[in-house]
């Protein structure tokens, strides 16, 4: 997809940290995230189950559990209106009519006792005060829009009679039915076989040059974002270590998780019988380590990356990485004979 023209920023994300409390103290599942978002384009957040991005997307609309959540700090800004600040009353007003989300599961995300026609109804009837005869006639429009045949006789119709792609395509009638300007997408694809998948991207696609919604997706799957995605923001352990366009991430990556991702990627290009790249060992629980959080699985890793955390250095004008091998520095390190310690280049 091709990045939009327009430089207008609809949502920004700043310096945003969300931790949560369990049984075993907290945890900081969100740690620092800044990321924008331009009208008409479509951001890629991704990284391993357990790295944020859900909370991340969650937090935007506060879907979080008010009792064991919260946004310790930062701000996340819609058009100018700080989100962090409003009432239930102004969210509930919020979502669905100017930011949606689609979830990934329909069959937990749908009531399976109700009509999809009442389920796509409710958002029409309540944030465009409608008639039910003009909300009827919208839902069923908005269900052949995303593909759905005979909508009008499907509106009748409960979850159990519907396919796994055609209720992930009702997930999207519901989210895009009021024309919101954002539209975040929780793993949108992840239960489908890739048929499927690649019709759910198209569809996407369709419904932006339509609409000229702003698109979040988030995914651990990188053909996805390759096919669907003009930004990229890659996180690890609640923080964004490396971020820019999708040639920048595919053909230029520069974080050594980004390069790890990649490489435990099938391709079509490399010889079959040779095994895929895992990357070895977890992510680290509950509170994260004082330097990298990568270095305990980083085949790079200097001294300085466990005892203190890498800045977010520019690459381009576009694209950036949190890694202290950005550091010019890092250079005396790796160059043979001579084996440096960063550390005492720090100060």
């Amino acid at each position: 997809m091709k990045a939009t023209n327009s430089t207008d920023v609809i949502l920004e994300v700043d310096n945003l940290h969300v931790s949560f409390t369990t049984h075993g103290g907290e945890v900081k599942a969100v740690r620092g995230v800044s990321f924008t978002l331009r009208k008409g384009e479509t951001l890629a957040i991704v990284g391993e189950s357990g790295c944020g991005k859900s909370v991340t997307a969650r937090s935007m609309t506060r879907l979080l559990p008010e009792h064991s959540s919260k946004i310790s700090q930062g701000s996340i800004r819609y058009k100018g209106r700080e989100l962090t600040k409003l009432s239930e009353k102004q969210l509930r007003e919020l979502r669905g009519s100017e930011i949606s989300m689609i979830f990934q599961d329909a069959m937990t995300a749908l009531n399976p006792t109700i009509s999809i026609g009442e389920q796509i109804m409710e958002g029409i009837i309540r944030h465009q005060k409608l008639s039910r005869a003009e909300a009827r006639k919208q839902a069923a429009e908005m269900l052949g829009l995303v593909g759905i045949s005979n909508p009008e006789m499907r509106l009748k119709q409960y979850l159990h009679e519907f396919s796994g792609g055609m209720r992930q395509r009702i997930m999207i009638a519901i989210a895009a039915v009021c024309k919101p300007s954002v539209l975040i997408a929780d793993e949108p694809t992840t239960a489908l076989d890739v048929t499927i998948q690649a019709q759910i991207i198209e569809l996407f696609k369709m419904l932006q040059k339509k609409t000229g919604v702003s698109i979040i997706i988030i995914t651990h799957d990188l053909g996805v974002v390759a096919n669907m995605a003009d930004r990229v923001n890659v996180m690890y352990a609640g923080k964004v270590v490396e971020a820019g366009t999708v040639d920048e991430l595919f053909h230029n990556p520069q974080h050594p998780y980004t390069k790890g991702l990649l490489a435990s990627m099938p391709r079509l290009d490399t010889d079959k019988s040779l095994p895929l790249t895992p990357i070895a060992g977890t992510p680290p629980d509950f509170a994260p380590p004082e330097g990298c959080a990568f270095a305990a699985r980083c085949r790079y890793a200097m001294e300085v990356c466990g005892a203190y955390q890498p800045e977010q250095t520019a690459v381009s004008s576009s694209h950036s990485a949190a890694c202290w091998l950005q550091d010019p520095r890092a250079q005396l390190v790796f160059q043979p004979p001579i084996k440096r310690n960063i550390l005492t280049a720090l100060g």
